[in-house]
This record gives structure tokens, C-alpha cells and sequence, in this order.
């Protein structure tokens, strides 16, 4: 079996050189700075990257406004692994009320169209990052 783990282990890595070399600019076209998300376009938005964070947060909210720096970061550094968006709870009910975001800032993590985690409050860029780690 470590045999087996170690050619896959192998595999994956390759893989990965490939797609975040330029094998097909997979990185490229994915963006750097978080993408506004609305009501209209959740859906399609979470559908069209492999891994994407939906940042829910309000501009009277203090926790949410620390965070926004934090996040613009993480777009930069995770560029090509994880793709960032921004959804205003205020302006964009349904979603709020389909995720049932009853704190915020509340973070959605998507994997291929599917909500797999949510992350509520506020925390440093390293315990963020740390957390999202295993979605990379």
C-alpha cells in the first residue's frame, strides 16, 4: 500500500506542476482579487470553479470589515487553488436565507458547486489560511 500512496502522491504533484505552470493556465484564468456575488449569480458562480469561498458580510459590520483586507490577500496568495467572493447579506436575502447565515462574517467554501464547509467570525489571515488549507 505506501508503494501505491507514494505513486500516487507522485502523480498528483505532476499534475499539479502542469496545471499551475502553465500546462493549460488553469491560474490564469482564475482571478485575484474577490469577485462580487450576488442573489442572481451564486449559483452559477460557485459552479464554474473547482473551489471557491463566499465571504458573507455587511458594511455595518466591524467583525466583516476586518476581514475584507484578509481576504483580498488570500485571493493574491491562493490565486489558481481557491477563487474568493464577496456576497452582501443586506442586499442579497435569498442567499442568506437559503445558507441560513445567522452570523456574520460568515464564509461558504464550495467544492465543485457543493457547500462542504462554512467558517463564521473573524480570525487572523494565518488561522484563515490554515483552515482552508485542506480545499487547496
Amino acid at each position: 500500500m505506501d508503494e501505491l500512496e507514494e505513486i500516487k502522491k507522485r502523480k498528483m504533484e505532476q499534475l499539479k506542476k502542469r496545471y499551475m505552470s502553465g500546462g493549460n493556465k488553469m491560474s490564469e484564468n482564475m482571478p485575484n482579487t474577490p469577485l462580487h456575488i450576488t442573489d442572481v449569480d451564486i449559483e452559477t458562480t460557485v459552479k464554474k470553479y473547482p473551489t471557491i469561498v463566499v465571504d458573507c458580510w455587511a458594511p455595518w459590520c466591524g467583525p466583516c470589515r476586518m476581514v475584507e483586507p484578509i481576504i483580498e490577500e488570500l485571493a493574491k496568495e491562493l490565486q489558481g487553488k481557491i477563487v474568493f467572493g464577496r456576497l452582501n447579506v443586506d442586499e442579497n436575502p435569498q442567499t442568506s436565507t437559503r445558507h441560513q447565515i445567522m452570523s456574520i462574517p460568515t464564509m461558504l467554501v464550495f467544492k465543485n458547486g457543493n457547500l462542504v464547509d462554512r467558517i463564521i467570525g473573524a480570525m487572523p489571515k494565518e488561522i484563515l489560511k490554515a483552515k482552508l488549507e485542506i480545499y487547496q
